[in-house]
């Protein structure tokens, strides 16, 4: 890509970008300004109750031990909510450990003969904490905090997994359409926030630091300590500056704010690429056709958190796959006939979550084992049972939710016997080019990916018919369709629109040619006369 391009590209962002970084400075300020306050005096209760200290530490010990990701799908079950919540609750936790241990250090390292010194002219306990320890120590514990808020930079990128913003959605994005440039354009500010959260920490550690006072007041020193006191708060104060006016992104501006409540849709999708080009279709469509505003919770974890997220109220709507609804929600047994099947989960939904699946889309993004043309050519490889005496030695790469689905590779290896010799859980966006370079030999392909043809890659018949059908189709909270009844006839316009030819086409030209999804969706509504 040339500089001129790139150049280009950056600037048709910096809206976004600025209104990511807001959110992240936003999400890093919160949860460590909350870890400070909950950090520091806990620090004190420990250094002056020795027997808690061995405890509480260890508690903290293992809080920081627990995998990020881990962290945050724990919270947003426990929580029942997306967003900023779940993800300031677990930067927070991450923060304590070194502000709660540099507090401990610092108190701890304070010289005995200052505190007999002080002890010597009748101070207090609390006189010696307050006038002395803790301005001896606040060296040592604004190091905790430093620490901890650059570490909490890196650990929000994580943030977006949930829908809670910031820098990781770019990231969360180039990730699932293997866009490098989207993962760019998240991960250098995320670096350069990180060395500017170290330096206005650093800046107020040394305008703090105490010193003798020499020459008049006002000095030109005096002004830039208080400026390197101040840089911190600056620091948030220009985020929710940014936050706050690059917000109305989707046009909503003029309104009140309660009035466009009653009248914003929530949509969100999982994170690959066919969910972003539906979303995107359902999004646009509904802008072009009613009244109402959406609101986009694009590149969510996966389907338990989109569908969580959905009967709880977080969002509204979003795209789901009929297979996937009856055996990975539902938890039923394997239906192979498509109209059964819709037939069930339209009932189960609605008795159940109070959910409405909609008329589907038209397409089956189906399973399809798939492995490298060259190979199936020369092992003869054309059914997924012909793959079972080789499989010991096959190196088989499976999206995290295959691997662990009923109708993934648990129940393919029930059905087909298969034993791969090794299993590695790939990212839908990393899977294709993984298997194309030799990496894997097998992988859980979607029917409708364009990557397959683009790879030169082979899917393999499911002869022995296990997979069920994934016919997609929108599936909307039963209170939003009947406060918005137009809703059903406008996404009514897309029944039957999309088979599986044209969306492998449309994901193509996302994965293959570079467009984003809100560019093939426009375009794809604007073929169909609906735009």
């Amino acid at each position: 890509m040339s500089l001129e391009s790139l150049t280009t590209y950056i600037v048709n962002r910096l809206p976004e970008l600025w209104l990511r970084t807001g959110e992240h400075i936003m999400l890093t300020g919160f949860s460590t300004g909350t870890a400070i306050l909950i950090g520091i005096p806990l620090g004190i209760i420990i250094f002056r109750n020795t027997w808690l200290r061995a405890p509480v530490m260890a508690v903290i010990g293992i809080l920081q031990t627990i995998p990020s990701l881990a962290m945050l799908v724990f919270l947003l079950a426990l929580l029942q909510k997306i967003g900023a919540l779940p993800a300031l609750i677990a930067l927070t936790l991450y923060a304590l450990l070194p502000i709660v241990r540099n507090t401990l250090t610092g108190l701890q390292g304070v010289s005995p003969q200052v505190i007999e010194a002080a002890t010597g002219i009748r101070m207090t306990k609390y006189q010696r904490l307050k006038l002395v320890r803790i301005p001896l120590a606040a060296s040592v514990i604004i190091a905790g905090i430093r620490t901890a808020a650059v570490v909490g930079v890196g650990i929000a990128t994580l943030s977006a997994f949930i829908g809670a913003g910031g820098l990781g959605q770019f990231i969360n994005r180039g990730l699932a359409l293997y866009d490098t440039r989207l993962i760019l354009l998240g991960a250098v500010p995320t670096a350069l926030l990180a060395l500017i959260v170290d330096f206005s920490i650093g800046a107020f550690e040394w305008g703090f630091r105490p010193e003798r006072k020499k020459g008049k007041k006002g000095s030109v020193k005096t002004l830039i300590r208080l400026l390197a006191l101040m840089m911190p708060l600056l620091l948030i104060m220009t985020a929710g500056i940014f936050s706050y006016f690059t917000r109305p992104l989707s046009g909503i501006q003029t309104e009140g704010v309660s009035n466009i409540s009653t009248r914003t849709i929530r949509i969100a999708t999982k994170n690959f690429t066919e969910q972003l080009i539906l979303g995107e279709i359902m999004a646009q469509l509904i802008e072009a056709r009613t009244d109402l505003f959406v609101e986009r919770y694009f590149n969510l974890g996966g389907t338990m958190i989109c569908h969580n997220a959905l009967v709880h109220g977080e969002i509204d709507l979003y795209a789901e796959y009929i297979g996937t609804g009856l055996t990975v929600i539902l938890k039923q047994p394997v239906i192979s006939d498509p109209e059964e099947a819709l037939s069930q989960v339209r009932e189960a939904y609605k008795k159940r979550f109070n959910a409405r699946w909609l008329k589907p889309f038209g397409f089956n993004n189906t399973y399809a084992i798939t492995v490298r043309t060259a190979d199936a050519k020369s092992y003869g490889w054309t059914r997924i049972s012909d793959i079972q005496k080789a499989a010991p030695r096959l190196r088989a790469g499976f999206t995290a939710e295959f691997t662990e689905r009923p109708d993934g590779y648990p129940g393919l290896r029930q059905i087909y016997g298969l034993r791969f010799g090794e299993i590695r859980d790939l990212d839908p966006a990393i899977m294709y080019e993984a298997v194309s370079n030799g990496e894997v030999d097998v992988i859980c392909a979607f029917v409708t990916d364009g990557r397959i043809a683009a790879y030169n890659l082979k899917s393999l018949e499911d002869d022995r018919q296990f997979f069920p059908p994934y016919h997609a189709a929108p599936v909307i909270r039963g209170e939003i369709l009947e406060e918005h009844q137009k809703l059903r006839d406008v996404l009514a316009l897309l029944e039957g629109l999309l088979d599986n030819a044209t969306m492998q086409s449309l994901n193509f030209k996302v994965d293959g040619k570079g467009y984003s999804p809100a560019q093939v969706a426009g375009a794809f509504l604007k073929s169909q006369g609906l735009l």
